[in-house]
């Protein structure tokens, strides 16, 4: 794996703003730079990446050693530089561990000259790309995050269902959709893999629930979804022929999680995998899922399981609009706990996808129109 890239004895100062820019425009090619800041990022951007380089395009990769983005990333045989970490909750390091992996950025944007900046929220890269005016796009599908200006991206691609009013690009005509949601990208191209059930142990005879923590060191974490979490783990806990996979975001937490409820974990009631799995694939081993956050969720809504979301933050548009679909359950109390989360067993004989395959292609024109509108190569 990549030793992490700094920039040691380069100083911003000494670049002229927009010079990168400039010479990627100069017969370097068409480079577009992704930059993988979390999970979710690993399995949306794989079939993206395929396709920009099925039409010429070079992709050149950055990833930041956080959750498990490195690990799946190896997984997936992406080809990526290591670069910045993860700093915790607490504001002020959040604060600094954004300028300090934006500088860290900075050897790899000189190398590398793209000429677009993509991202799925990579916060970092968007504050690199607007010092030296190299074209950002941000695709992103929760309206509710909070975005300073100086992580504003110039372009954004949002689902059709998200309002332009909410989002952060300065003008409605730098704001692109596609159909669909953000999973949709991704889940058509899934297949399963019974392996996994001997790898985990999981049983035919028992009802398998995949659990995802709330991400208690987001800064929309809404401290109501520890405890609905608490509550439907004390309840899977309690029933029989139940069995829980629980996903802690990082290994801090599950330390945490072991610590304060070692009782979960007796006689092999709750799992945690001992290293990185295919999620799409655990979650289609299950019978449902209950999730604090949002990807998961929505993986498990396209793939037709059973889906609880125990995120209490502000709803966002998709979620809402899963939820009218009849694809999701929105658990707002304690109540809901006991009488909206059916412990059952569900028919993993069915199709595994139904959903619709037009978000890939959508985001794909979407991306080149934005390269011709914007970056002269």
């Amino acid at each position: 794996m990549p030793a992490p890239l700094v920039a040691d004895g380069v100083k911003s100062s000494h670049v002229r703003p927009g010079a990168i820019a400039a010479a990627s425009r100069t017969g370097v090619g068409k480079k577009i730079w992704i930059d993988l800041e979390n999970t979710p990022h690993i399995p949306f951007f794989k079939p993206i990446i395929r396709e920009l380089d099925q039409r010429g395009y070079t992709v050149v990769l950055t990833a930041r050693d956080a959750f498990q983005v490195c690990e799946l990333a190896d997984k997936c045989g992406l080809n990526y530089k290591k670069i910045g970490r993860h700093y915790g909750k607490n504001r002020l390091l959040k604060a600094w561990g954004l300028a300090w992996r934006s500088l860290q950025l900075l050897g790899f944007v000189l190398k590398e000259r793209p000429i677009m900046g993509l991202n799925h929220g990579a916060r970092a890269q968007i504050v690199i790309c607007n010092l030296f005016r190299i074209p950002t796009v941000m695709i992103m599908d929760y309206e509710h995050s909070k975005t300073p200006a100086i992580v504003a991206p110039r372009w954004e691609i949002v689902p059709e269902v998200l309002l332009n009013e909410n989002l952060h690009a300065k003008s409605k005509e730098r704001i692109r959709k596609y159909r669909g949601i953000k999973e949709d990208v991704y889940t058509p191209e899934f297949k399963p893999d019974t392996s996994l059930c001997k790898q985990l142990n999981l049983s035919d005879t028992e009802i398998i629930v995949t659990v995802r923590p709330p991400a208690t060191e987001a800064h929309y974490h809404n401290p109501e979804s520890e405890k609905l979490f608490i509550e439907f783990m004390e309840r899977v806990t309690a029933t029989p022929e139940v069995k829980a996979v629980l996903l802690p975001r990082n290994k801090a937490q599950e330390l945490q999680i072991r610590a304060n409820w070692p009782k979960w974990f007796e006689g092999g009631k709750v799992i945690v995998p001992k290293q990185a799995v295919d999620g799409l694939n655990l979650l289609w081993h299950s019978d449902l899922v209950v999730s604090g956050g949002g990807t998961m969720n929505r993986e498990a809504a396209a793939l037709g399981i059973p889906v609880y979301s125990i995120f209490r933050g502000k709803s966002g548009a998709v979620d809402r609009y899963l939820q009218k679909e009849g694809k999701m359950v929105l658990i707002e109390a304690s109540d809901d706990v006991q009488s909206k989360i059916l412990l059952q067993r569900r028919d993993r004989n069915a199709a595994a996808n139904g959903g619709g395959r037009n978000a890939l292609s959508d985001i794909v024109r979407e991306v080149e129109g934005i390269v011709r509108a914007d970056c002269r190569i």
